[in-house]
């Protein structure tokens, strides 16, 4: 089967569903989107407000993948999965919404600054209407502990400023629904002439006839099939696939492409570079009263570490009042396989069987009131200073990527952790907290020393699943794509998701990764219609 498109959008998630809409708008283009995973109507917990937990463990709609053994957080495999299903992660995660700092945009290429950034954001906010979620009166004594400890309250986390401040998060939902932007921008509009979603589509490669994209394989419903590429291909597939698809079709380090077998089109060593992510560390406390909350709603940021190499004010970490009864049992069920059985037992039975044991288990009345009683702070390093890689394993297009964030290998990283565990033990007894009378279950008091703590955050470190940076943009010629999201060296590729983002953001990635989405098409139809311009004159 062979179609023809104006514009293909490679993946359907937070990014490729506004990529794809916004180019849409101009009836005359037609656009494929596709998505390697399924619908999300085939599974209503990812369009559920209450869903995520569930959808979390639903192997369907995760993209389960392990990182390689990092060999600064205890040589653990860590779990790296992201959404693969109409939405992608946003309509699997927990529906934060956070633009970020303003200083954190002053790193970003020309263009990219806050005020140039935030008009966009407004655009966007204006189809999704993000809202916050009640306080409630744990809630409440978290924001009192953190005010006692040098926070200052926040009613606007949108404003771009999250120096030292806790709040109520904006999060994607309405009523009981999710607001994806699968929901937002494709589903709320209806069916459109133009646009043709294309769920359970595996993209294969892009074909290159010199340096232009002519066609882009896929395979659905178990053949093999190829859209033909009018103008531009649009890469949103992520931070952990953009660049493996990318050097899968020949574009990237001239090593890893003949390593693989791969044909050279493009040569360009920054494909795959740069890939930084959010790792985190959870404490948790058991409180004498009842937590009365269901979501992880309310965020602090703080800067931690004293003479870090940011500018003054611009916090470093990111402080998750976590309550367990939101999603512990499907926590312990997604994380708890990975962590006990060797990389070849993993796909199996027993996978399943751990699972089940931990949902039997969760049924005691005993393991419900512990968890009703039991909240986490999570210590979030929001400003890593580590940079790790992602390389191809396979020439084969199913095979994982081989995928190295190198946690913790700087060492301003770790030290950062470090402090932020201190300060989440001062949250836990500090100002209305305190009076919850919390007991401290992890780290624990054979935790205490600094090495002790830095060998406990390195043995229990896990992602927030904030992949960035492995196509990212910048000025220079070095950088894999320019200011308008072109990738360099090829004619009508551009890069759309988070995989362009060049230094991360404090906050969660999932509005910065629509951003560049919202951008990418911005600029296309911004560049199409000087191009009428100029052949009009």
């Amino acid at each position: 089967m062979n179609e023809s498109f104006d514009y293909v959008v490679v993946g359907g998630g937070s990014s490729g569903c506004i990529a794809a809409a916004k180019l849409a708008e101009d009836p005359s283009c037609r656009v494929l989107l596709l998505e390697a995973g399924p619908r999300a109507e085939d599974h209503p917990e990812t369009l559920s407000a209450d869903g995520y937990k569930h959808a979390f463990i639903n192997d369907r709609v995760i993209w389960e993948r392990f990182t390689a053994p990092q060999a600064h957080a205890g040589n653990q495999r860590i779990f790296a999965g992201t959404g693969t299903v109409l939405g992608g992660s946003g309509s699997v995660n927990g529906m934060v919404y956070t633009r970020g700092d303003a200083r954190d945009y002053d790193d970003w290429p020309t263009g990219w600054r806050w005020d140039d950034v935030a008009p966009d954001f407004a655009q966007i906010e204006a189809k999704l209407r993000p809202r916050s979620r009640p306080p409630t009166r744990w809630t409440e004594a978290c924001v009192s502990a953190a005010v006692t400890c040098g926070f200052s309250r926040t009613t606007d986390m949108s404003n771009g400023d999250l120096g030292n401040v806790v709040g109520y998060e904006p999060m994607t939902f309405e009523g009981d629904r999710r607001r994806s932007s699968y929901v937002a921008f494709i589903k709320d509009a209806g069916p459109r002439d133009n646009l043709v979603v294309r769920a359970g589509a595996f993209t294969h490669r892009l074909v290159f006839e010199g340096r232009r994209v002519v066609a882009v394989e896929y395979e659905h419903e178990g053949s093999r099939q190829t859209a033909t590429v009018e103008r531009e291909v649009v890469m949103c597939a992520g931070t952990l696939e953009t660049p493996k698809l990318l050097m899968l079709s020949g574009v990237g380090p001239e090593q890893a492409l003949r390593t693989q077998g791969i044909p050279m089109v493009v040569e360009h060593g920054a494909i795959g570079q740069n890939l930084h992510d959010h790792p985190n560390v959870p404490l948790f406390f058991l409180s004498r009263q009842r937590i009365d909350c269901n979501y992880p709603q309310l965020y602090s940021f703080y800067r931690t570490l004293a003479g870090a190499s940011l500018p003054p004010g611009q916090s470093d970490t990111c402080y998750v009042f976590w309550p367990a009864r939101s999603a512990m049992k499907q926590a312990v069920q997604r994380v708890l396989p990975g962590q006990v059985l060797p990389e070849g037992l993993y796909g199996g039975p027993l996978k399943q069987a751990i699972r089940s044991g931990v949902g039997m288990a969760f049924r005691s009345a005993a393991v419900r009131r512990f968890v009703d009683h039991l909240y986490g702070i999570v210590v979030i390093l929001g400003k890593p200073r580590s940079r790790g890689s992602l390389r191809l394993r396979s020439s084969d297009p199913r095979a994982q990527a081989v995928i190295d964030p190198a946690y913790f290998s700087h060492p301003d990283d770790m030290a950062t952790m470090v402090e932020g565990v201190t300060l989440a033990r001062k949250l836990s007894r500090s100002g209305g907290l305190g009076a919850w009378r919390s007991k401290e279950l992890m780290p624990g008091p054979l935790n205490r020393s600094p090495a002790q703590i830095a060998r406990w955050v390195g043995r229990n470190a896990i992602t927030t699943y904030h992949f960035a940076g492995t196509c990212h943009m910048g000025d220079t010629e070095t950088a894999a794509c320019d200011a308008r999201l072109r990738l360099r060296g090829t004619a009508n590729v551009r890069i759309g998701d988070a995989s362009a983002i060049p230094f991360t953001p404090v906050s969660a990635l999932n509005a910065p990764s629509m951003l560049v989405g919202w951008r990418a098409a911005k600029y296309i139809q911004a560049e199409a219609r000087e191009r009428d311009s100029r052949a009009a004159s």
